[in-house]
This record gives C-alpha cells, sequence and structure tokens, in this order.
C-alpha cells in the first residue's frame, strides 16, 4: 500500500539457480482458449489452490546467472496484422511536433497525468481539486475549481490521474475504504468553468505504480489496466464490475467483463499448483457517451505484473512459479485493443518498466529489455532489479496459446555490472538504451549503453555524471544525473551506426526535483525536426540536503530551462518558485503528491512552469528565460 513507508517499499528479492536446457517449443494455437460458462469458470477456480490476496507482494523472482543458453530458431509462421486505432489528439513523443504538453511513451497513447490542456485552458489536477486556468489574450486568468470527487461524497480515495477529451474531464481515483478504481467524469464549458457531470466505481485493487500510469487515451476511448486478487471461494463475486455512483455504497455492479472474455494460458490450464491468484484486467471505455459504458477482457496469471500501452495493444508480463528445471517461469501476454483475442508466450526473466517495451507495429514486432530479477511495476517495485539482462524480441505472431516457451535465441544478451540494482531504458528511434548502478549516484563517470536494434556494435558510452534519467531530444537521447560535486549533469548521446558521447552541460548545485516521466519535456525548434535545436525544462530542487527519496513526490522547487543550438547545450534560465507565498489550501482529499506536482510546459509558442499551486509563464528574449507573469490558483477559505 502506498502508507508504506519507500525504504519498505522498495525491498530486494533475489534467489539463485542455473538455466537448464530448453525443452522442446510444443505447437501454438494462434490464441488463448476463453471460459465457456460461469459454471465452468467456478469449477476451475475451486481447483485452483488458495493463496494469500489481495495484493499480496509476488513470489521472488529467480536470480538466474546468465541469459538461457542459445538453440535453434523456432518458426512461428505469419504474424499477425498490425492494428490501425485513431490517434489520440495532443498527444506526443516527447521531440515530435505537437501542441501536446504531456511527454508520452507512444505518440498515439496518451496518460493519465496532473495538469492537460482542453480549448484554451489550462486543467490541473491537485490534492482531490481540479482547476481551470484561462490562457486566452495571451494573459493567465483563474476561472474555476471543483472537487476531484462525487458531490456528497466523502472524497476518501487518492486522486492521481487526468485525462482531457473534448469537453469532458476525466479523474482517476483509488480508495482503499471501497477497494476499487474511481472514475470521475466532469464537463468543462467554453469559458473555463466545472461542472460534476458522474461517477462510476470500478471493481480493481491498487493500480499505483512508481514508474507507470494506470490510464491511458487512444482517440476517446479510455482504456485502464487494473489488476485484481480472486477470492477462490466465490470467484464470480470477485469479477470485474462497473458501479454508478447514486450516495448509496450497496449500489450493484455491472460485470463488464463476459465470462467468454477470461482467458488463461493452456500450460496454467494443466498445471495442478499454478499461480492464477489476480485477473488482470483490461478494461475499455467510451469516454464520450452520455453513460459511461465499459468492457472488460482479462487474463489469469500470478499477482506480479508489468504493462505497456501501444496504439494496437496492452501487453502484461506476469512473473510465474520457478523451479530449478523451468527455464521461463514468465508469461507475456498480448491483449489486442480491437477486441480480438489475446495470445500469449512463455518468457524468461521480467521487464523493469513499461519503459522496458517497445511495439514496432510496422515490423509487427515487441521488443523487451528483460533482467532475471525483476519484481514488475506495481508500488515501488521497479526501482529495483538486478541479474542478468537481456534484450527480447518477440514476433507478434509468436503469441498464442501459452504454450510456446520463446527460445533463446531470440534474447541478445546485454552488459551490465555488478552494481546494478538502478536500471533506466528507453528505445529512442532505432536503438535501446539503458544504463544501471545505483540510485543517486553521485559519481564522476556512469556508463550508458546503446544498442541498435537492427543488430551490430553495443556501443558503451561513459558520461561524466550519474544517471537517473534517460529521455528522448529529438532523434538523439539525453542522460540526467549528478556528479561528485553536486551539480546536475545532462549529457546528450548522439544515436548514429557508432553512438557517441554529444554534449555535456552542468548545472550549478541542482538535483532533480522530480521522477516521473512527465516531469521532462523537450521541445524541439520549428525548423529541427531532428532535436538538433530546441528547449528543455526539467523539475530541479536547490534544497540538497533533502532526501533523495523526496523526488518520488516531487520536490522540485524551480523549473530548468536548457538551450539546445546545433547539439550544444546551454542555460536558458530558471523558474522559481515562490515558497514564501505558499498557504493552507485545508486539503481533505489526496493530501500526498504522488504523482509529482512540478511539470514544464510548452503551448504553442508560450511557455509555463507549473509547481504546486503557482504558474509561471516564462519570456524568451536573446535564448534566455525570464518570468513573464505569476498566477496562484490555491483555494481560499478550503473552498
Amino acid at each position: 500500500m502506498r502508507r508504506l513507508a519507500l525504504a519498505l517499499a522498495i525491498s530486494i528479492w533475489i534467489g539463485a539457480c542455473a538455466a537448464p536446457a530448453a525443452p522442446p517449443a510444443a505447437p501454438h494455437a494462434s490464441a488463448m482458449r476463453a471460459f465457456e460458462s460461469d459454471k465452468a469458470f467456478v469449477a476451475f477456480m475451486r481447483r485452483v489452490p488458495r493463496r494469500e490476496r489481495f495484493m499480496a507482494p509476488p513470489a521472488s523472482p529467480v536470480m538466474m546467472d546468465v541469459v538461457p543458453a542459445p538453440a535453434p530458431p523456432p518458426s512461428f509462421g505469419e504474424p499477425a496484422s498490425a492494428v490501425a486505432v485513431a490517434p489520440a489528439q495532443d498527444v506526443t513523443v516527447t521531440g515530435a511536433k505537437s501542441t501536446s504538453i504531456t511527454n508520452t511513451q507512444e505518440a498515439d497513447v496518451d496518460e493519465g497525468g496532473i495538469v492537460k490542456v482542453a480549448g484554451d485552458h489550462l486543467v490541473i489536477l491537485r490534492r482531490g481539486r481540479l482547476f481551470t486556468v484561462s490562457l486566452a489574450g495571451n494573459r493567465m486568468r483563474n476561472v474555476d475549481h471543483i472537487d476531484a470527487f462525487p458531490p456528497g461524497s466523502s472524497g476518501d480515495a487518492w486522486y492521481d490521474e487526468m485525462l482531457v477529451s473534448g469537453d469532458r474531464i476525466v479523474v482517476i481515483g483509488y480508495s482503499y475504504a471501497r477497494g476499487g478504481t474511481e472514475i470521475n467524469r466532469f464537463r468543462i464549458a467554453p469559458n473555463g468553468k466545472l461542472a460534476f457531470e458522474d461517477s462510476y466505481h470500478l471493481r480493481s485493487n491498487d493500480y499505483y505504480s512508481s514508474e507507470n500510469y494506470a490510464s491511458r487515451l487512444v482517440g476517446s476511448t479510455l482504456i485502464f489496466y487494473t489488476p485484481l486478487s480472486l477470492n477462490t471461494e466465490w470467484p464470480l463475486d470477485a469479477l470485474p464490475g462497473l458501479q454508478r455512483w447514486t450516495g448509496k455504497p450497496d449500489a450493484p455492479f455491472a460485470r463488464t467483463l463476459p465470462i467468454t472474455r477470461l482467458y488463461v494460458p493452456e500450460p496454467l490450464r494443466r498445471k495442478p499448483d499454478a499461480d492464477l491468484s489476480t485477473l488482470h484486467t483490461v478494461t475499455l471505455c467510451d469516454l464520450a457517451a452520455p453513460r459511461l459504458a465499459c468492457r472488460a477482457t482479462a487474463v489469469l496469471g500470478s499477482s506480479s505484473r508489468t504493462f505497456y500501452v501501444s496504439g494496437a495493444a496492452v501487453y502484461v508480463w506476469t512473473d510465474s512459479d520457478r523451479t530449478a528445471t523451468a527455464r521461463s517461469g514468465a508469461f507475456v501476454y498480448r491483449l489486442p485493443l480491437d477486441g480480438s483475442a489475446p495470445g500469449a508466450v512463455q518468457a524468461w526473466g521480467g521487464p523493469v518498466d513499461q519503459f522496458s517495451f517497445a511495439e514496432d507495429r510496422a515490423a509487427k514486432r515487441l521488443s523487451v529489455v528483460v533482467r532475471a530479477d525483476s519484481a514488475g511495476d506495481a508500488m515501488w517495485r521497479p526501482e529495483h532489479s538486478d541479474g542478468a539482462a537481456a534484450l527480447l524480441t518477440l514476433p507478434i505472431g509468436a503469441f498464442g496459446d501459452g504454450s510456446r516457451i520463446t527460445n533463446a535465441s531470440a534474447y541478445r544478451p546485454l552488459p551490465v555490472g555488478e552494481e546494478s540494482w538502478s536500471f533506466h531504458n528507453r528505445f529512442v528511434g532505432r536503438h535501446l538504451i539503458y544504463s544501471a548502478g545505483i540510485f543517486n549516484e553521485h559519481k564522476g563517470t556512469s556508463i550508458v549503453y546503446a544498442v541498435p536494434l537492427s543488430g551490430g556494435v553495443i556501443a558503451r558510452i561513459a558520461v561524466p555524471h550519474g544517471v537517473d534519467r534517460l529521455d528522448i531530444i529529438g532523434v538523439d537521447a539525453i542522460a540526467i544525473g549528478n556528479d561528485a560535486r553536486e551539480r546536475l549533469g545532462f549529457s546528450a548521446i548522439e544515436l548514429t551506426d557508432t553512438s557517441r558521447l554529444g554534449d555535456s552541460y552542468f548545472l550549478p548545485a541542482a538535483h532533480e526535483g522530480e521522477r516521473r516521466s512527465q516531469a521532462f519535456f523537450f521541445r524541439p525548434d520549428e525548423g529541427s525536426p531532428n532535436g538538433a535545436s530546441g528547449m528543455l525544462g526539467l523539475p530541479v530542487t536547490r534544497d540538497l540536503g533533502n532526501s533523495p527519496v523526496a523526488r518520488f513526490l516531487g520536490s522540485g522547487s524551480a523549473v530548468a530551462f536548457l538551450r539546445r543550438d546545433a547539439r550544444r547545450f546551454s542555460p536558458a534560465g530558471e523558474l522559481v518558485a515562490n515558497a514564501e507565498s505558499a498557504r493552507d489550501d485545508a486539503c481533505r482529499a489526496s493530501c500526498v503528491d504522488w504523482y509529482g506536482n512540478v511539470r514544464p510546459i510548452f503551448l504553442n509558442d508560450r511557455l509555463f512552469a507549473l509547481m504546486g499551486y503557482e504558474l509561471v509563464e516564462g519570456r524568451v528574449a536573446g535564448g534566455l528565460v525570464g518570468e513573464r507573469a505569476r498566477l496562484d490558483f490555491a483555494p481560499t477559505g478550503g473552498r
């Protein structure tokens, strides 16, 4: 649970065994089988061993010393066709030309966050309230604020993520009291005024991850991934359902998961002691519908999970029971967004976070970075991984009924050092970049690896500082972290056939102020689509004595900007919060900034720094950012 201290949450799970020879791959069907009736599902679940439920920690992944030994490559046949999904509006991968203000992993998939754009307004989610700020007329003006939960509700939930589609705003929250995900819809008028529309309750366990986001938006389709622990005695009562909020806690749930949309891999159907304690559920909702309508697809597996959403599918990686004779131990599920049946394949190890995945729709394949010891992306678990690493390449056609064991030839071993539990990875164009070390490691040199996805030599690139963040700047990558002199370093990684270290810049006496991926943004100049020139923003803190774990909840006191001109960095100034102006907001719901509270915002030709309840607009003159205007939108009098 989120209430546990971070130091306790980031635990170390380590085991050991050797990787035995691979058994022959069994033929596989094109997809998994679903249950044919409620009766068949109940009978199946009563054969499943009883296990600890309600978000019990996953079984410790087994540490393998090496990547599985190579074997003859399998024949997968023709890969499945890619699925075309209408692109979302105002969504961008960092570095792409767009008016979006959100740094997202996929170009056509928006992610839940704390600030979005609706017409001429910024919509901000903070501490259980929604706020709107007008940007019309080249000014900033407070417009409205409203509770992020239904009128008359106690608001006893964590309200973490927000998305905007047209004139609808959706706020996603999790309630421990009710044991489920809240979906609260609001309308925004052309003048920025907010009105509560309706609220729903989705049966689930907590979706929280220190790295990932639970909600996505593709067009007007709202996409959730949620885990749900099963009660093996009364399994039908635990299936995913949607309850419309009426103020009555005993309002009925309508099942969103037909039993014919619940799937199990064939090997787990046959295994008497399989860990099938969790429903991994993907729920699609039509956000534009007058009354929210949702449908779910689910797969059974263990409680560990890491998930990734492309524009065509949701991928879920679950660890499973491992023994001294097993060479796989994990299942990878692919749940297509077009509603077709999901598929599964067995694999080794586990990804660190959602950035360990990349789907290439044109080539019809999935790339995944895996480590021997990885506990998934639930809660604080992505902050620690260990053991051997590899780049796995899976054709989409490999996903079938789950019988297929991925051949060792699909894994490309990746070098990692001994002290490598803090792992960062990003796919940038035709390269994977990654770095492994110790969290908050202030050092003179770190190694970033650049791996060509088409094969070729892995580049070993020494950067002159630690690495706590990897991101994208146009066609290149950037590594960010501190050196031993408490300087925050920014180093470009120029990705070519012979990738190399580009320019580096050091911000004196500064630490990174936020860990969330959306806290970073790079905007290329209009005439520089490859990102050789542009500007980046990142929250920083000057309180060097502050605990490094504070950045997980937002400790930024300023947004620092850097110019990049012809691939050379230069300081562009900072927009700084006014701590003296802070006042009591009489917070009564969601009073911890689990997703941070500082964001650089690039909107058309304007730039801003969102810092808590302050919105500061910058003016660029001579390549430097100075303060143009400042707005405090904090509620007054507890309202």
